[in-house]
């Protein structure tokens, strides 16, 4: 019957007038509760589904919110998504979901693409795209940035402390008496990867420790750059009793690797990762790692635009993550061969 019943049919069972109804749709009308009650029971008893694209030709609005992630299929993005989906719950608004896969110029096709569908307003998960891109954005519509700063909208950018974040990571092992860190970072191009990579040497150099360039590496934030670019300093033979990842995605790839190679953790290398994925705590051993609640930072961007579509301008704040503890960091082993870790090599 649902395909049948038209607005028209809800306001004569009602006794109101089809304007109503619609205002009550939409959530703006200012009735008395009988009267809302009275309309909404006919809709329920009806079965009546409202058109969208009527309400929206009509409104001036799809009550959609575009979403412009990387990789739809990450765990990082993954549990974003989640939260702003949480976010919308209640709210006239859906999301809609395009990935720009680290490159602007699909970044910028995936911004033309939702502009096109007409979403209410933007929520943008990192990327690479210019600053000036999410301005011109942000002139049209509400839009939240989540992981990075983009120049006179940070205000409306859902930050992280990824310099401090890492610096709790590097203290702790230090205390644990770690002096010689490998480190494998995110690609330059991304801001969150850069600050990380920042914060790593800040707190290297803070702590008296040397900067060995020989220790450093650069991956992209997959678990296959975690696995190579691990293998890679093992081959290397230099002297690491720690191994710090910019993402818990790449410390997957660099178990994998110091498995392969008969390397234990946390009993020969002690190692870390970031952003505390849900699978974090379920590899063998629980990673150590900083947590930066993703989810919940998906919901914080989701309740931002919903704030700016009421037309307020919240202010937002740094978000200030915490390291985690967990079984896959350990001290610094007694007799760690000088020559490193070239001795597990099966190859």
């Amino acid at each position: 019957m649902s395909a049948t019943v038209t607005l028209m049919h809800v306001a004569r069972e009602a006794g109101v007038s089809p304007s109503t109804v619609s205002r009550i749709l939409n959530g703006t009308a200012n009735v008395t509760p009988d009267k809302r009650e009275r309309v909404e029971a006919v809709i329920q008893r009806l079965n009546f589904t409202p058109n969208v694209q009527a309400q929206a030709l009509a409104n001036g609005r799809s009550f959609s919110v575009g979403v412009l992630t990387q990789n739809i299929s990450s765990p990082f993005y993954g549990e974003t998504l989640a939260g702003i989906e949480r976010g919308l719950e209640g709210s006239s608004y859906h999301p809609l979901v395009v990935s720009g896969h680290w490159h602007a110029e699909q970044e910028q096709q995936a911004l033309d693409l939702l502009m096109r569908r007409r979403v209410d307003a933007m929520i943008v998960l990192g990327g690479v795209i210019a600053d000036a891109a999410l301005q011109d954005v942000a002139a049209r519509m509400p839009l939240v940035a989540v992981g990075r700063d983009v120049r006179g909208l940070t205000e409306r950018c859902v930050l992280i402390d990824n310099r401090g974040g890492i610096g709790q990571v590097v203290r702790h092992l230090a205390e644990l008496g770690h002096r010689d860190i490998a480190f494998i970072s995110g690609l330059e191009t991304q801001q969150d990867a850069v600050e990380r990579r920042e914060g790593f040497e800040a707190a290297i150099q803070e702590l008296g420790l040397s900067l060995r360039p020989e220790l450093m590496r650069r991956g992209d934030y997959t678990e296959a750059s975690g696995e190579r670019d691990t293998e890679d300093l093992l081959r290397s033979g230099v002297t690491f009793t720690a191994l710090v990842c910019a993402n818990d995605q790449m410390a997957l790839g660099a178990r994998l690797a110091l498995y392969r190679r008969g390397v234990s953790v946390p009993e020969d290398v002690s190692l870390t990762g970031f952003d505390d994925l849900f699978s974090s705590r379920y590899t063998t051993p629980p990673l150590t790692t900083v947590h930066q609640a993703v989810n919940e930072l998906g919901q914080q961007a989701a309740e931002t635009v919903l704030r700016l579509l009421a037309g307020e301008l919240p202010q937002m704040t740094p978000y200030v993550p915490r390291l985690i503890v967990r079984e896959s960091t350990g001290p610094v082993p007694p007799s760690f061969p000088a020559g490193g870790l070239l001795m597990h090599d099966s190859s």
